[in-house]
This record gives C-alpha cells, sequence and structure tokens, in this order.
C-alpha cells in the first residue's frame, strides 16, 4: 500500500547518511575523448555529498576529479530560481574543462530545476545529456504536507509542473532517460518519473536513496551518458 508521507518523513528519508554501499564497486576504464564533464544536481534537502558514491564510481572508471561536479544549492526555493543557479554552475564547469557541452545527472527534485533550465534558459544547448533519477517529473503526493516553494511545485498539478510539462516534456537535442523503482515510497505514483521522449528504465526494487548507489543503476547511467 502506498505511504502518504508527511514532510519530516520526507526529510528524514532525502537526508540519511551513508546509503550502505561501497564505492568503487565498478572498475572498467571507460572515460574517453568523447565524455563530457558531468554536474550532478542533488534533491530537497540534500547536498553534493549525496553523490559520493556514484562520484567514486566515476573516478574509478577514468573520469578526472575536474569533470565530475557535486553541486549544492539551496533546495527550499524555488527551482526556477535554482534553474538559473544551475546556469552559472554549467557555464563555471564548461570553462573549467573546456568542454562545449556538460551531462546532467540529477536525484529526485534536482530533476525540474535543470529540466526548466534546459527547456527555458537554453540549457539545453549546453547538455549532450539528462539523466533523472527518482524524479517526480508529474509530481508526488509525498510534497503534500510541505510548505517550501521547491516542495510546493512537487505537487502533483502544480503551476510550475503544468507549465514545465505542456508541449516537449524532453525538449532539444540532448538526450533524455529516468530511472524509476517500483519500491520508491517518495515518488507517487511511480509513473510520475517518465517522461514522453526518453528512455525510461525500471529499476530493481530500491528505495528512494538507493537510487544514488545501486551498481546496476551507475553502470546504466554511465553507459547512457557515454554512449
Amino acid at each position: 500500500m502506498r505511504k502518504h508521507m508527511i514532510v519530516i518523513a520526507l526529510t528524514a528519508v532525502l537526508l540519511a547518511p551513508g546509503f550502505g554501499t561501497p564505492a568503487g564497486a565498478v572498475g572498467t576504464s571507460t572515460f574517453n575523448s568523447s565524455s563530457h564533464p558531468i554536474l550532478f544536481v542533488h534533491g530537497y534537502n540534500g547536498s553534493g555529498a549525496n553523490w559520493d558514491t556514484m562520484v567514486s564510481r566515476f573516478k574509478n572508471d577514468g573520469w578526472p576529479a575536474a569533470y565530475l561536479d557535486q553541486w549544492s544549492y539551496d533546495s527550499r526555493q524555488s527551482n526556477a530560481t535554482t534553474a538559473e543557479q544551475l546556469a552559472g554552475a554549467v557555464d563555471r564547469l564548461l570553462a573549467a574543462t573546456g568542454a562545449s557541452q556538460v551531462d546532467v545527472v540529477t536525484h529526485s527534485m534536482g530533476g525540474l530545476s535543470s529540466r526548466h533550465y534546459l527547456k527555458n534558459l537554453g540549457g539545453d544547448a549546453r547538455t549532450e545529456a539528462w539523466v533523472s533519477l527518482g524524479g517526480p517529473n508529474h509530481g508526488t503526493d509525498a510534497a503534500n504536507g510541505c510548505l517550501d516553494p521547491s516542495c510546493a511545485e512537487m505537487r502533483i498539478g502544480s503551476n510550475f509542473l503544468t507549465a514545465l510539462n505542456s508541449g516537449d516534456e524532453t525538449p532539444g537535442a540532448p538526450r533524455y532517460a529516468t530511472w524509476w523503482s517500483p519500491c520508491d515510497t517518495v515518488i507517487n505514483p511511480d509513473s510520475s518519473v517518465a517522461l514522453t521522449g526518453a528512455g525510461n528504465t525500471r529499476t530493481a526494487c530500491l528505495g528512494h536513496n538507493a537510487l544514488l548507489t545501486d551498481a546496476t543503476v551507475y553502470a546504466q547511467v554511465r553507459s547512457m551518458i557515454n554512449s
């Protein structure tokens, strides 16, 4: 049965430390001359540290540290405000690496600000691939009990999501992909994650934060962005 979570429970899940999975589970070097720098965008009440396991795996697979930006931001503000700040983070990463495009890998609410960036702020020209892990792309009932602007924007039928999903859900030239779990109790309904025009992958029975650390999900994401 679906759990209707209040904001305290949502925050506790998203802030759970460690996640219990060792880094470096995948060790084949796959970085090459056509690989892009990666900007990682965390979710509600998270931080760049949420990506420690995945970033360690990318490093083990040959990505230079300078190509892996575990960006942090104030997740209480509107996702539109975050999208403007994300634009600056992308520009800084491109300048630091000399690349012309980035790959954007997101977890949970991080998918919303980054989609706003791609759709409305010209980010589609600077992004080659975009990934959503457990993103509330069409809303989640877990956001019904919170008051922060960003959390209210995650509610099913919010004005923000209605505008974001109007027309083409995967605009521009970037390649889009989502991963969703049938056991994710934070994103309700499960169908919220998938986007028309994206590659949409069902995972094994994983919790919301386990999407960040699961070795199979990592290998699939790595293959997608590096194809």
